[in-house]
């Protein structure tokens, strides 16, 4: 979707503005760092453990055509950071989905552990984003791009997933009841639903509003790096969905 209003709203203090690869990027996160190199933009992110590569790299080719779902934003980085820290042992065994993946930087962060299956989804235009940057990482085996249309049916090629993930969704409002009702449609009280989003308009609490008819919410806080984040108005929440709305 194209919004022009999200033109530069991401401006603040520690925050990295890349002519070259259209994107915005926190610089200021510890464990992570990025660059770009022929043409595309390159994110790495470093941590202590042994049983995946170190550091976990991406390669991500961006496309403002498509709107600003091909672009990189920061609570993309930020929910990609956690889940590397976090590591396989929480990810292991599950259906993992994301939700408006756009580029599909947090599905390919994950996809460099072993044994993973992912489902990146968005909106048609930005399929072909997303396969590209399957394969510039070398993830077909792991990584599978599919389109999901947030208030539609979801589609019979995308199993139910046990682990939801979003980044960023929270940004054009004649969408959020969509997204509210696909959040329902994915999950059930078992679910465990990882939510990270950037606070930019008034208009961000009906979406709010909406969630709460179906969802309860709390703070992620065994992130090291919440502080920092917090301070750029992100926030990272595990969505909880009410029992009376199985």
């Amino acid at each position: 979707m194209h919004d022009s209003g999200l033109e530069g709203v991401i401006s603040s203090e520690g925050l990295a503005r890349s002519s070259a690869s259209v994107s915005e990027l926190l610089t200021i996160l510890p464990q992570q760092s990025h660059a770009t190199s022929d043409g595309l933009l390159k994110l790495s992110f470093s941590h202590e453990l042994e049983c995946i590569p170190r550091p976990v790299s991406v390669s991500l080719f961006v496309d403002a055509s498509p709107g600003c779902g091909g672009l990189a934003w920061p609570a993309g980085q930020i929910l990609a950071n956690y889940l590397v820290q976090k590591g396989p042992k929480y990810l292991e065994n599950k259906n993992i989905l994301e939700l408006g993946s756009g580029t599909g930087l947090v599905g390919l962060a994950i996809g460099a552990f072993s044994g993973m299956k992912i489902w990146i989804t968005d909106q048609a235009p930005l399929l072909s984003i997303m396969n590209c940057n399957i394969r510039l990482n070398r993830l077909e085996s792991s990584v599978v791009a599919a389109e999901l249309n947030w208030g539609s049916p979801i589609p019979a090629n995308i199993p139910r997933p046990d682990i939801i993930l979003a980044a960023d969704c929270v940004y054009f409002e004649p969408a959020f009841p969509l997204l509210v009702q696909t959040l329902s449609d994915l999950s059930d009280s078992t679910t465990d639903i990882l939510f990270c989003y950037k606070k930019r308009r008034k208009a961000d609490k009906r979406f709010f509003a909406i969630l709460k008819k179906k969802f309860e919410w709390k703070e992620v806080l065994d992130d090291p790096h919440r502080h920092i984040y917090n301070r750029e108005s992100i926030t990272m929440i595990r969505l909880l969905r009410r029992s009376n709305n199985l």
